[in-house]
């Protein structure tokens, strides 16, 4: 667990109802730095099950990790309505497995984070994948869920400064 109170650890999830991505960054003075990130696959053919498993898995990335916010993805709406409601009760999942330990949770569409890493909010994944190796410094391989879930929270760290600066400069 980390103790410098001028950093902020946190957690990013890209829900899927198959893979949940995550991340972790440690926000600072210095700027951000990587701390992990995997991809949560889950086994299950029932679909309560396969809650249950994003539920317990994103609890114990939290046990393991100890992260202080939680950024994640708004739902939007594929072509395909079920698919879009499995993706929303994955996503209710993982927030629900934050809640539990108090986190409090930020919500982002995914053009707000391809514009804040990428600057176009149309922005294909891969682009948004090479943004997050080069602001977080990771060399090699990193899974596409992974680095979604990367995205979020440098989304949410550039947000974050965003609003403490203005909050500066309205108490001047």
């Amino acid at each position: 667990m980390h103790t410098d109170s001028q950093t902020t650890r946190i957690l990013g999830i890209d829900p899927g109802s198959r893979i949940t991505g995550y991340g972790i960054i440690e926000q600072g003075p210095k700027g951000c730095r990587y701390i992990a990130s995997g991809s949560i696959r889950v086994k299950a053919d029932y679909f309560p099950d396969r809650l249950k498993q994003i539920f317990d898995s994103v609890r114990e990335v939290v046990e393991l990790y100890h992260p202080e916010q939680m950024a994640i993805e708004q739902v939007f709406m594929h072509k395909n309505a079920d698919s879009a409601l499995k993706l929303g009760q994955a996503r209710g999942a993982a927030i629900c497995a934050v809640q539990t330990a108090g986190l409090p949770v930020f919500e982002y569409a995914a053009r707000q984070v391809k514009q804040a890493l990428v600057g176009k909010g149309s922005a294909e994944k891969t682009q948004v994948q090479h943004m997050v190796k080069i602001l977080l410094g990771i060399q090699g391989e990193l899974q596409i869920d992974a680095s979604d879930a990367l995205g979020l929270c440098l989304c949410h760290s550039h947000y974050r400064q965003t609003a403490l600066r203005i909050e500066r400069s309205l108490a001047r």
